[in-house]
């Protein structure tokens, strides 16, 4: 049995495996914290172009359309870079497309920028998971829940500084300029000297230029759904949202977004523990319940504190989903680890381009409430597909 006190710590054999899951969990800080600087500010660049909901719905189009078109090419570039190369470039490309976004003031041109932005998405969500479960493999343990887990501290992060830039005033362009310079200096020093783990002995090497979901990912797609869209969701709308409904100040208003992050960071550090004790299965179909609520209760709640509490759960809920099915996915044994990697980010992929016009359509002609009531269809979808982590050696652990 694999004890709390191992899993925080590196194995012993990490003596004779020299790759660490420290670099793991600082490209996947790194990467959150460059892609979710946008988000806190959203509703101050929404005043400032002046857009309706559902304009700004359109616009955000750009960054989910980018991820979807670089996802079906993502296994090609991983393939031909090393991660540190696909990090620096990528977030340079993030940050300075965030920065060229806050300069423009029309929807046509704000969907452009974030669409240079979505390209560079695709490889380096594929890259960091393969990264992962390659040194996952060499230590012998669990890390690819933890590795999300600081992809949400990163998101957290950014959250929380974003809310305080905006209760500051600080003007959106000079915010994004500022964190810009500080994330592409940080991935370089953290990166320059960075060497790659090995893949997986048993992995192949052929791969096809267009990446086909096969009946198992899309058994997994049927899983992530509800996690991806709740998150896309809080990521996009809630601050939004809380200004919206309850006239929050930004800070409270940024808390909504922030609040989502940390709990998935929280859940998602201590998911690999509750994975191996109890099993991928029944830590997914407790999770999906938590997100169930937190939903509910943002779609129903009659003041801020409670939303908060809904966001908090949502946050939770959603947290282990999408890396739990990354990893079955990664250990499918009928195609490489980079093809069925990037065949269930490419799928899943497609809830977040859909979700930004519908969700602001929604929000705009309904009410934002009913924006986030869309994810409770897909729970119960998402509960009827959990069987798909049978799938994969990794639902054989036993505690």
């Amino acid at each position: 049995m694999k004890t709390y006190a191992v899993l925080l710590s590196e194995p012993s054999v990490i003596s004779a495996y020299p790759f660490s899951s420290r670099p793991v969990f600082v490209a996947f800080f790194l990467y959150a914290f460059a892609l979710g600087t946008l988000f806190p500010r959203l509703g101050d660049l929404q005043l400032e172009i002046g857009l309706s909901e559902s304009e700004l719905g359109l616009s955000l189009i750009g960054l989910p359309l980018g991820v979807q078109l670089s996802l079906l090419v993502a296994n090609r570039i991983v393939n031909y870079f090393k991660l540190a190369q696909i990090m620096i470039f990528g977030l340079i490309m993030i940050t300075s497309s965030y920065t060229a976004a806050a300069l423009f003031s029309t929807p046509e041109l704000f969907f452009l920028t974030l669409l240079m932005a979505g390209l560079s998405v695709g490889p380096l969500e594929v890259a960091v998971n393969l990264e992962a479960d390659r040194v996952e493999y060499g230590i012998k343990q669990r890390i690819i829940n933890r590795s999300h887990a600081f992809w949400s501290l990163g998101f957290f992060a950014t959250g929380l500084s974003g809310a305080l830039m905006a209760q500051l005033g600080v003007p959106v362009v000079l915010h994004f300029a500022g964190f810009s310079l500080l994330i592409v200096a940080l991935t370089i020093f953290s990166f320059s000297d960075f060497t790659q783990a090995p893949p997986r002995p048993s992995a192949k090497t052929s791969t096809p230029k267009f990446v086909r979901p096969s009946t198992a990912i899309m058994m997994l797609v049927c899983l992530t759904l509800s996690a991806m869209l709740a998150e896309g969701a809080a990521i996009d709308w809630s601050v939004i949202y809380m200004r919206d409904i309850f006239a929050t100040l930004p800070l409270i208003s940024g808390l909504a977004l922030a609040l989502t992050a940390f709990f998935q960071f929280i859940t998602r550090y201590f998911g690999d523990y509750f994975v191996v004790q109890y099993g991928p299965h029944k830590v997914a179909k407790i999770c999906l319940w938590i997100m169930f609520a937190g939903v509910t209760l943002v779609a129903v709640a009659p003041a801020w504190p409670l939303a908060l509490v809904g966001f908090a759960c949502l946050g939770a809920g959603s947290s282990v989903i999408f890396p739990l099915a990354m990893s079955a996915a990664a250990q499918l044994k009928d195609r490489p680890a980079a093809v069925n990697v990037a065949a269930l980010a490419q799928i899943s992929f497609v809830v977040f381009l859909l979700a930004p016009p519908l969700l602001g359509l929604v929000a705009e002609f309904i009410g934002i409430r009913y924006a986030f009531a869309i994810c409770l269809p897909l729970a119960v979808l998402s509960l009827f597909s959990l069987r798909s982590l049978s799938l994969t050696p990794s639902s054989t652990e036993k505690k």
